[in-house]
């Protein structure tokens, strides 16, 4: 954040905790730098950003979070005629151009060589989602909660971004096109989002870019809902100022998914007949080549051969990774399947009591 957000931020009331110091102490030198060369990038790429055109309309990767679009994602940006936003560029969005190449090169040690909450590989050159700079930027994202996990109301208010005022919703836009010029100025390249966010804001993203590709990827409704609250309890404890607070996340949890799924069902008609590719998880978990080609080849996108040359190599790395494991709970497993009965039934999936059983057989 700069200054200003950091202002921002803090006035809403965020919860804070001794225990967190060093967080809470950081926040004043961070939003300094930031602002410091948030100015001097202005001033060195202004111009040129305003003058930039995307080079292609960008890819948007959908679905929930933990059904696969971090996979989905990283198999896209391996493409050489593509590109993303990188950690690098989402935590520091205001000067990554005036930046990156030697700070990222000086502190790469640094990061962790594992996220925490599926063990995924990190670096400042990992794609990364787009909203996680835009709630930098902006402070109107659902990943707030994160840092303010009582603030519920602005989650749900910054999903699918429809009860903000016009004033909001323009910086928001100005933010992402920002974005993606920079983006687009460091690599002239198609560009690929992926934040599950973006699930609830097809309409949006449709106003915005008409012409834009999207993948949806589903998952098994259970595991994404168990595999999604383990990710809300880490994110919280990995960036909250306070105490993490994890009160009512299953049944917050639930009715994300079931606003996640309402929202797609509804809004995936609106997006023009070729430029949406559906992935289900488990195939593309096993057969990672081959459900590119067919995202290739819904989407119309060139270049799948370069992009299978560049995979093959790398199936064993993929098939090596370890997903979490997590205990059934006999109670939110009818939950899960009485509320998302549907989503269930439309992909094909058992209940999770039947796939408990085959799994005990």
């Amino acid at each position: 954040m700069r200054l200003r957000e950091a202002i921002q931020f803090l006035g809403r009331g965020p919860a804070l905790h001794w225990s967190r110091l060093n967080r809470i102490a950081g926040l004043p030198g961070f939003a300094c730098y930031n602002s410091a060369f948030s100015v001097i990038e202005n001033l060195l790429y202004g111009r040129r950003i305003r003058q930039t055109e995307l080079t292609a309309p960008p890819i948007f990767v959908l679905g929930m979070w933990r059904s696969g679009t971090t996979l989905l994602h990283s198999l896209l940006t391996r493409d050489p005629q593509h590109t993303s936003p990188t950690m690098y560029r989402t935590l520091f969005p205001w000067h990554f151009l005036t930046t990156e190449k030697f700070v990222s090169s000086a502190t790469g040690w640094l990061i962790p060589k594992s996220r925490p909450m599926d063990n995924v590989p990190m670096s400042w050159e990992a794609p990364q989602e787009d909203d996680v700079a835009l709630c930098i930027m902006t402070l109107l994202s659902p990943y707030m909660l994160m840092a303010n996990p009582r603030n519920l109301d602005a989650h749900w208010k910054y999903l699918d971004l429809k009860r903000l005022s016009d004033t909001e919703l323009q910086n928001w836009k100005n933010s992402l096109n920002l974005l993606l010029k920079k983006i687009t100025i460091r690599d002239q390249k198609r560009i690929v989002l992926k934040s599950p966010p973006h699930t609830f804001r097809i309409p949006l993203l449709l106003d915005m870019f008409p012409d834009a590709k999207f993948v949806y990827i589903h998952r098994n409704p259970y595991n994404v809902f168990r595999s999604a609250v383990h990710l809300r309890k880490t994110a919280v404890a990995e960036n909250c100022l306070g105490l993490p607070q994890n009160v009512n996340i299953e049944r917050d949890m639930l009715d994300t998914c079931k606003f996640a799924y309402e929202c797609y069902g509804r809004d995936r008609q609106l997006i023009p007949e070729g430029n949406l590719h559906e992935v289900r998880f488990e195939n593309l978990e096993v057969d990672p080549i081959g459900e590119m080609e067919k995202v290739y080849d819904g989407l119309s996108l060139p270049g799948f051969d370069a992009l299978a040359d560049i995979l093959r190599p790398e199936l064993a790395e993929l098939r090596r990774y370890k997903k979490n494991r997590f205990k059934n709970d006999p109670e939110w497993m009818g939950a899960v399947y009485d509320e998302l009965r549907d989503e269930f039934e439309q992909n094909g999936y058992p209940s999770p009591f039947e796939e408990l059983e085959a799994s005990a057989a």
